[in-house]
Order: C-alpha cells, then structure tokens, then sequence
C-alpha cells in the first residue's frame, strides 16, 4: 500500500468528491475582495461553482453588465488564485 500524506490524501478526496466545487467556491469567498477589488465584492451577493462554471449572483445591474465585458479576466484571476485549471465559464444572475 502506498504512503500518502493527510494533505495528499485529502486533495485526492476532494478531486474525487461532489463537494470539491463547494470547497473551491469558499476558497473564492474568501479571496474575492483581491481578485475583483472591494467595491465588486460588496455588491456581489454569492459566488456558486457547479462543473467547471462560475456562478456570480448579484442585483445590481450595472454591476453585472460590466462584469460581462470581463468574464476571461475573471477565468483568468480565479485561476490563477487557486493555482490550477478549475472554472472555463462565468455566468452572471
């Protein structure tokens, strides 16, 4: 039987699991105000993963308009913020 460490074993877990978009949704939380500044994330109401999409919520129009004109810069940041290939799509509601 291979060896593995609790932090190896728990990443195979969650790349396994149905929680790991939930998981990953949290770690975006949790990084949102730096990756799309304060003023997006206040106004931003909840952040969803489901597959490989992004979910941004929000009831504020202009808000979700201009986010629209800057869906590959978000692929791109939260991306890069989580450190590996995760969302390909962002939907706005």
């Amino acid at each position: 039987m291979a060896e593995y460490s609790m932090g190896e074993a728990l990443q195979a877990f969650l790349n396994k699991s149905r929680i790991r978009g939930d998981i990953q949704a949290l770690r975006i939380e949790d990084i949102w105000k730096d990756i799309m500044g304060i003023t997006v994330a206040k106004y931003t109401d909840k952040l969803q993963i489901i597959g490989n999409k992004l979910f941004i919520y929000t009831a504020v129009a202009p808000l979700r308009n201009e986010l629209h004109f800057q869906k590959e810069k978000i692929i791109e940041r939260v991306n890069e913020a989580l450190g590996q290939q995760v969302i390909s799509e962002v939907v706005l509601k």
